[in-house]
């Protein structure tokens, strides 16, 4: 962590600025985390596709954001999902998945076969959205080692969007988690974990300067595929 960095979140432990906050506009690329990461089960879609999910998977056609499995379970992202990806992609944020599923192969098989809606009303299979992804059993503690590792960027730049408290430990290692409730990942939920990123990082948005996480010019050189 950087030196000029000190003292601690007493609930999570995670470090909170020392000094004064600057003040950017909503467009600057600093006012953004290098890498945004999302738990899957109850965080992207509403199910454990490890017990709910029975396979083979199916998709009609091109049908937008929807599967079913074997008995018609239906599979698909929470409606306000697609447009944060999209937002995070404009911006080049590195995405990351960081789920601990016992099905990683089935999982990574619904990310495939998930059709969304992209810029210039294009089509793109889910799965095009990460750069990054770790499925597998474990603690998540493991899942941002390896994110950290293989894409060099520092935890304090990460933030992470997870259903479940246990997963709070990642905070340890500097990273930023937001707990999703069982509504599921929507805009209110990304522009309130932006603002906890912003807020340990000591930034603030500039007075009549528009909403927190909306809009705001793609920032350069960050989330390129690897």
């Amino acid at each position: 962590m950087p030196s000029s960095r000190s003292g601690k979140n007493h609930r999570t432990g995670s470090p909170v600025p020392p000094g004064p906050f600057r003040t950017l506009t909503p467009e600057h690329p600093d006012a953004f985390p290098l890498l945004v990461a999302f738990d899957l089960d109850y965080t992207l879609w509403d199910l454990w596709i490890d017990t709910h999910v029975t396979p083979p998977l199916r998709r009609k056609g091109d049908e937008i954001n929807q599967l079913h499995d074997r008995r018609g379970q239906p599979l698909s992202f929470y409606p306000e999902v697609p447009s944060i990806l999209s937002e995070l992609k404009q911006r080049r944020i590195h995405i990351a998945a960081a789920s601990r599923t016992s099905a990683p192969e089935l999982a990574r098989e619904a990310l495939g076969m998930l059709l969304l809606h992209s810029e210039g009303d294009k089509i793109v299979q889910a799965v095009k959205y990460f750069n990054t992804m770790e499925i597998y059993p474990g603690s998540k503690l493991r899942h941002f080692k390896e994110i950290h590792r293989k894409t060099g960027i520092p935890y304090d730049q990460m933030l992470f969007f997870d259903d479940e408290h246990r997963n709070f430990e990642v905070e340890s290692l500097g990273v930023t988690m937001q707990l999703v409730p069982s509504s599921g990942t929507d805009r209110a939920l990304w522009a309130k974990g932006l603002g906890t990123w912003r807020k340990r990082r000591g930034i603030r948005i500039g007075e009549g300067a528009g909403a927190e996480g909306e809009g705001g010019a793609p920032r350069v050189g960050v989330g390129e595929d690897d």
